[in-house]
Parts: structure tokens; C-alpha cells; sequence
């Protein structure tokens, strides 16, 4: 979306959205000529390969984290198994779990992704979880606790939390709710695309872009009528 207007759709096969952001964007670039200078997209779009992708292609990202809702519940804050709630040794690479035990880096791993991507996992374990009274809410492991952390998702996930909260990037999410989420709406409800008669990838497409066509031109409409063929982003209305 841009605007109010579809710029791009494509369809995809993977269930998982995580996948579809950096082809997706690729696409994009190469059949519209250009790239924009930031990315605002919904929580199931966040991982290492597409904030890497952001980076390098130096388009500013506007993307909740997966876990952004979770912790700010009450439950989450007091989940101890949780890599969040314990304390960490930026010196000593060390955590410290609720008992006071140190988990130390074991060792490295590479984990291959769908797309081939490999970022680079370190692998904690507690020094001694025998006869610990919280093990039961810490961990279900039969040894000690282990956790699984790529330092580098850790690092590029934080430019994109901190761009969420500024100012630009709460109206920047706003946005993308009334736009993205508004032409969802419109699209399977007032123009009943609720399912896909054709098959084939192919015939999908086309499928879902003689709507998102017409989308546009009644968008267009109703900007000329209201006098807001100007107008770009929806101000953030002020609390009282």
C-alpha cells in the first residue's frame, strides 16, 4: 500500500508470512523501478533474513517484533524460562536464571532456513539445574536448561523495535493498519472475494488483481470527491 493505493500484490504458497517478505519486495523493485526508502509491515514479517535484507538494501524498517504484544503482559513478565526475564553479562556472554545460576555459551551452530539463509545460533546452558526448585516452571529438558540465540537477530531486531516506538513509526503503523487492513477488508467483504475459484498460481493472480485494479479507481474516485488526491498518511489524532 502507498497512499491508500495497491501498489503491489503477488501470491504466495508458504503459510508462514516470515517468507514472503524478501521476494516479495525483490518483485517490487524490479516491476515498479524503484525502492522505497522504508519498509512498515505487520509482526509476522520479522526475522533476521529480512531485517538483513532491510539493512543492506538500506530501506528503514518499521516492523513490530513477533513477541512485541507478549511482552508487555503480566504472565510474560513473570515467566522465568523466558531469555527476557533473566539477566545478562554483556562481558561474560553469561545469563543469569531466576535460582542465580550462570548459563554459559556452549557452543556456535549454523541453522539453515527455507530460503537458505544461515544465521548463526550460540547454544547456553545452565551450569547445574539438579535439585532446583524452579526447574518444573523453567524448563522441560531432563539435563540442564539450554537456550538458542542468534546474537545477530537479537542485534538487527532492535532497530525496527526502537523505530516502531518514535514518533514516525506510530503513525507509520497506524497507517498501515487503516490501508493494509482496510483493502483486506474491502476486497473480501465488499467485494465478496472471500475464496479463489481458479487454480494454478497464474490464474490466482489474476484472480486477485482485477479487484485490486478496481480498488484503486473507486480509491481514486472518492479521493477527487473529497478533494484528497494530495493526501499521503492519516495524521495520528491527539489523546485528550
Amino acid at each position: 500500500m502507498d497512499s491508500e493505493y495497491i501498489v503491489a500484490a503477488d501470491i504466495f504458497q508458504d503459510r508462514n508470512d516470515v517468507w514472503t517478505l524478501v521476494p516479495f519486495l525483490k518483485a517490487m523493485e524490479e516491476k515498479l523501478g524503484l525502492r522505497y526508502p522504508s519498509v512498515t509491515a505487520g509482526s509476522g514479517y520479522g526475522s533476521e533474513e529480512g531485517y538483513s535484507f532491510l539493512r543492506e538494501n538500506r530501506q528503514k524498517p518499521y516492523i513490530k517484533p513477533q513477541a512485541y504484544g507478549k511482552w508487555k503482559k503480566r504472565n510474560f513478565k513473570k515467566n522465568i524460562s523466558k531469555r527476557e526475564n533473566m539477566g545478562y553479562d554483556e562481558k561474560a556472554d553469561t545469563y543469569t536464571c531466576h535460582a542465580r545460576k550462570s548459563l554459559f555459551p556452549l557452543f556456535t551452530k549454523k541453522q539453515k532456513s527455507k530460503s537458505g539463509y544461515e544465521p548463526e545460533v550460540t547454544v547456553y546452558e545452565c551450569e547445574d539445574c539438579g535439585g532446583c526448585p524452579y526447574k518444573e516452571k523453567c524448563t522441560k529438558a531432563k539435563g540442564n536448561k539450554r537456550l538458542y540465540i542468534s546474537k545477530s537477530f537479537l542485534e538487527k531486531r532492535q532497530e525496527p523495535y526502537e523505530n516502531i516506538l518514535s514518533e514516525t513509526g506510530i503513525k507509520y503503523r497506524m497507517n498501515r493498519s487503516i490501508q493494509a487492513e482496510g483493502a483486506f477488508g474491502v476486497l473480501k467483504n465488499n467485494y465478496e472475494s472471500q475464496r479463489f475459484l481458479l487454480r494454478g498460481k497464474t490464474k490466482v493472480k489474476l484472480e486477485i488483481l482485477l479487484p485490486c485494479i478496481g480498488y484503486n479507481i473507486n480509491k481514486l474516485h472518492k479521493k477527487i470527491q473529497k478533494e484528497r488526491t494530495g493526501s499521503h498518511l492519516f495524521a495520528v489524532k491527539g489523546t485528550a
